[in-house]
């Protein structure tokens, strides 16, 4: 069942239409967040990029089944070439906050899913957990290991065998015989790989007491890649219509998953992958070294609309890398409440034009199914917000109709407009002065004076009006 929207797919480097080959509903699966930290709005961006698909499927008329896995095992921290070192992040988490794992994994998770409430993104159809789905994993390693694809190392651990699936790298680009020791992958276990690009379904406890589990090879736990594959193939039967991540994931975790899969299978188990770009704050990559990890909370703590974050991304293409500042989500959430404002009195001027309405979302619909352009859709709504020759009903129908793909909560009830202290009104005073006396250039430094205490002035013949930014 085709469905109209076209994405561009990592693995085919072209746009291809997105499919339910079940014919009913397409089945998506999306790489979810390793809670053991509150997921920053980097990883917001991937989240709210499965969202935006799904409300364009809903809104074309057309099911969807996603699934969003949890992960809260298995996945090492990394050194700077990627190599998987050190301890588990869950485990490394519980020693710092002294806290049992489990317990970590939990708090970090309802702090996920209230982030994306808060954001409007509709839930997954079911959010499975590494920890509570092992069998999966165990069985699925198990056929890998009956059919040749995977081997028990020389130190208890068990491999999947990199060259016994020939076409590896088909989504990265990264051929096996390309990739140094090392690169990438996890670091050399003193002889136990039969190749140097192996890497580990199910790791030997050792000394590891906590988070452990039995297996017919001993006691261990799961590496970071089978999960997904055992979660997607059971939860999506085999057939994933459209796999999303961001770009970090594309290699290695992608493609060992789709080794994984596809190994596990005999087909071709993925149709498409899609990946979300980078995002930047205040032109840095965000770390914690440098300081500069932005959460949702601290969009909030600012004062600011947390759907400004879903404006600002959905003003950027999610195939290219962003640039978020704390400017432009001032100006997104100003942009939200100045709809909203309007919204309220456009409802009940004039009749609504049902042909202009009908030609109008299926135009933005349109620009959505493009490869997500959504972009240019909200374009033709900062257009349509303009148009004085269509009444406010028409308008009010338009934003709403439209705010079902872009959840922005256009029908709020806009808030009430506070009062300005004795500083802003001085200086409203100020500037007022200097336009009726043409002090143009004083005029423009008390604006950006104002502009610096979130107030916006405007000038008509009927003088000179101001807003909160």
């Amino acid at each position: 069942m085709n469905t109209g929207l076209f994405i561009f797919d990592t693995k085919a480097r072209e746009l291809k239409e997105i499919s339910a080959r079940n014919g009913f509903e397409v089945q998506i699966y999306c790489c979810g967040p390793t809670v053991y930290r509150d997921a920053h709005v980097g990883n917001l961006r991937t989240f709210l990029l499965g969202d935006l698909i799904k409300r364009t499927l809903d809104f074309s008329g057309i099911a969807s089944n996603l699934i969003q896995n949890i992960t809260d095992v298995g996945h090492m921290a990394e050194d700077l070439a990627g190599n998987e070192i050190g301890e588990d992040k869950m485990l490394a988490q519980s020693k710092s906050e002294a806290t049992d794992p489990f317990d970590i994994a939990r708090k970090y998770e309802a702090n996920f899913h209230n982030d994306l409430a808060q954001l409007s993104v509709i839930p997954a159809a079911a959010y499975p957990k590494a920890s509570e789905t092992i069998d999966l994993m165990l069985n699925l390693i198990s056929k890998l290991i009956a059919t040749n694809h995977a081997y028990v190392g020389s130190d208890g651990c068990v491999y999947f065998s990199a060259e016994s699936f020939p076409s590896y790298g088909d989504i990265s680009g990264n051929r096996l015989e390309s990739l140094k020791p090392g690169h990438r992958h996890e670091h050399i276990e003193d002889g136990a790989k039969k190749f140097h690009a192996d890497w580990a379904l199910w790791k030997a406890a050792n000394n590891r007491t906590e988070m452990i589990w039995d297996s017919p090879w001993g006691a261990g736990f799961p590496g970071w890649h089978i999960e997904c594959s055992a979660m997607s193939l059971h939860f999506l039967e085999g057939n994933v219509d459209l796999h999303l991540g961001g770009i970090d994931l594309r290699f290695p975790h992608h493609e060992n998953e789709r080794a994984q899969s596809n190994a596990a299978a005999g087909y071709e188990v993925v149709e498409n992958w899609v990946h979300g770009e980078h995002l930047l704050f205040e032109g840095r990559k965000m770390s914690k070294s440098a300081g500069n990890v932005v959460l949702l909370s601290d969009v909030i703590a600012k004062g600011l609309d947390p759907l400004a974050l879903r404006l600002c991304f959905l003003e950027n293409r999610y195939r290219s890398q962003m640039d978020l500042t704390w400017d432009s989500l001032k100006a997104a959430g100003s942009t939200i409440e100045r709809w909203r404002v309007k919204y309220a009195h456009w409802k009940s001027e004039g009749e609504i034009d049902k042909q202009f309405v009908a030609e109008f979302s299926q135009g933005a619909l349109a620009d959505i199914q493009r490869d997500l352009d959504t972009p240019r859709a909200i374009q033709q709504l900062r257009k349509l917000e303009k148009d004085e020759f269509l009444s406010g009903a028409t308008k009010a129908e338009c934003f709403q109709i439209m705010d079902s793909i872009f959840a922005l909560d256009i029908t709020r009830a806009p808030k009430v407009k506070a009062e300005p202290n004795e500083e802003i009104l001085e200086l409203l005073e100020l500037r007022s002065g200097a336009r009726a006396s043409k002090d143009f250039a004083l005029s423009d430094k008390l604006r950006d004076q104002l502009s610096k205490l979130g107030v916006g002035v405007k000038d008509s013949p009927a003088g000179q009006d101001w807003d909160w930014l």
